[in-house]
């Protein structure tokens, strides 16, 4: 199963791309997975909230196949614990799922039409992150889950 993760937006904190690199590159080792950065909507100056999420939909649905099942990180979605996390993805790859995709959204939140696709929801915590640091918590949470399904040291117990 491929894993791919969707976000809105660049980042151009030096720090932060250093670090995702470092994840995305552990991640190679472990099967297909992918990160894909969506270019900020234009002249958002000029746009509502409304607006801007649904221009941000149509990024995002663009980026999906018919096939993939999509996982939105949203406040009000599942929280799960990092071991209750890996049991999750065990279950995408042992149900013959071709691509899993975390969509990390744009400040506002997601379109209805991105709900409407949407196959679930989860949270990272009941705290409110920034975008930036949210792909850190996703990323890392997906190595960590590979290592605990695999019984290797960087999770502790």
């Amino acid at each position: 199963m491929k894993i791919r993760v969707l976000s809105i937006g660049k980042t151009d904190n030096k720090n932060i791309q250093a670090l995702l690199e470092d994840y995305k590159k552990r991640l190679s080792h472990y099967g297909p997975f992918e990160w894909v950065e969506l270019a900020d909507v234009k002249n958002v100056k000029n746009l509502s909230e409304a607006q801007q999420k649904q221009a941000e939909g149509q990024l995002v649905l663009k980026q999906l196949q018919a096939s993939d099942q999509l996982i939105l990180l949203d406040e009000k979605g599942k929280g799960l614990d990092s071991v209750a996390f890996s049991e999750y993805l065990q279950k995408k790859m042992n149900s013959g799922l071709k691509t899993l995709v975390f969509l990390i959204g744009g400040p506002y939140g997601f379109s209805p039409e991105v709900y409407g696709r949407a196959n679930g929801k989860l949270s990272l915590s009941a705290m409110t992150f920034s975008h930036q640091m949210v792909r850190l918590f996703i990323i890392e949470q997906i190595y960590r889950a590979q290592t605990i399904l695999r019984n290797e040291p960087y999770h502790h117990r």
